[in-house]
């Protein structure tokens, strides 16, 4: 059994203890007992770090943290190695941090070399083995009792696995070349003979990456959440490219419809008449300019975390709500999401905009979900199954 049945009650005993060496008999008590952390507790959460190497300052960086830097220091427990800090969240709060480990706690405004300083001084919480994991960083996942469920899809065994196909493609409209174009097909595509819907991710390393999608996929459709749907994911360029790309550009709506669309029909069985398109950040506002040019081809439509108030591109953004209130035609099905801890000139206000828009419509099929995360891949993946699921339900979505 437990010595401790909350982690105050440890602090509580440890502070009470005559002198260091007692303390820290505790604290390895206690680290033997509980091995993966952030203790959650209720409302509460415990995030503790524990090194012989002496840090002179440990902090806790975290989507919900305000203010720069958005750390928030934690305190060590007197002649201890444990350093500790507990924080009141909301019970559906999925939460992606790390730990800063002697950084100098000055603004990351006047900071010089950023990628340098968090590469020197943050890092993964050993102790927690709920991560997710992407090309330039990992992250550590705080998950409350409520929030959404936040597992590695690639690991579930009993699910049937459809294909990924890996192709270059070159797009004359945007001017480039030899980009990598990721094609999930569903289980059982190769013998059924049938055609399929279309969807179009943005940011296809991404999506087919630490987002899961084919493998969110796989699990959507073996539980009839998810009907039968090709996936195709094209890897977007810098995020100068991504911005002069998906913000309201003409050019590249023309690149879906008169490129990657033919390419697509002519090596895979889709069927044209249902066809969706989504995204996340910029490229959610892509996927909505697209649709909007053209919603009787873009059917249905995802929307996560789309970026329409202040910021880079913001005139032609926040053109988005007023775009979706005057459009005659909207594609028939339409998912929207924000993160509660984003920010709320740059996403939640403008977000709270559009829905308020498309809730009044009866032409359109529409969900808006508001997520307790902020503006990254944690928030993302975790609403990912609900928007497949939403853009193209199988029968027990439906039901």
């Amino acid at each position: 059994m437990p010595r401790w049945n909350s982690f105050e009650a440890f602090l509580q005993d440890a502070q009470r203890a005559p002198s260091g060496d007692q303390r820290q008999e505790l604290v390895d008590q206690l680290l033997a007992e509980r091995s993966e952390w952030p203790w959650v507790q209720g409302s509460q959460a415990t995030f503790i770090y524990a090194s012989p190497d002496a840090p002179q300052r440990v902090a806790l960086n975290l989507d919900a943290i305000q203010g720069d830097p958005p750390l928030a220091p934690m305190k060590r427990l007197d002649g201890t190695t444990l350093w500790h800090l507990t924080q009141t969240f909301a019970p559906d709060d999925l939460l992606d941090y790390l730990l800063a480990v002697d950084d100098p706690m000055t603004p990351l405004a006047t900071e010089p070399d950023i990628a340098g300083r968090i590469a020197r001084h943050w890092r993964v919480d050993p102790r927690n083995p709920l991560r997710l994991e992407a090309a330039q960083q990992v992250v550590s996942v705080l998950r409350m009792g409520d929030a959404r469920p936040f597992p590695d899809w690639s690991a579930m065994r009993a699910v049937p696995r459809g294909r990924v196909d890996e192709h270059q493609f070159d797009s004359f409209q945007l001017g480039f070349k030899g980009r990598k174009l990721w094609v999930y097909t569903p289980p059982g595509y190769e013998q059924s003979g049938m055609v399929y819907p279309l969807l179009v991710l943005h940011d296809g390393q991404w999506a087919a990456g630490p987002l899961q999608a084919p493998y969110i996929a796989d699990a959507l459709i073996k539980h009839q959440r998810l009907a039968p749907v090709i996936i195709a994911m094209l890897q977007s360029g810098s995020q100068q490219e991504r911005d002069r790309e998906y913000i309201s550009n003409d050019r590249h709506y023309a690149a879906l419809l008169t490129e990657l669309l033919p390419f697509l029909q002519t090596q895979y069985r889709v069927d044209s008449t249902d066809l969706g398109v989504g995204g996340v950040d910029v490229g959610a506002a892509a996927a909505a300019h697209a649709a909007l040019r053209n919603p009787a081809v873009f059917q249905s439509l995802i929307m996560i975390s789309p970026p329409l108030g202040k910021g880079v591109g913001e005139a032609l953004l926040s053109q988005l709500t007023r775009r979706f209130a005057e459009s005659r035609l909207l594609p028939r099905r339409i998912f929207q999401s924000v993160g509660r801890y984003e920010s709320r000139p740059r996403f939640i206000k403008p977000g709270h905009a559009v829905r308020d828009v498309l809730a009044a419509r009866s032409d359109t099929a529409y969900r808006f979900v508001e997520i307790g995360s902020g503006h990254g891949l944690v928030g993302f993946r975790s609403i990912l199954p609900e928007a497949l699921a939403w853009a193209f339900p199988g029968p027990a979505a439906l039901n």
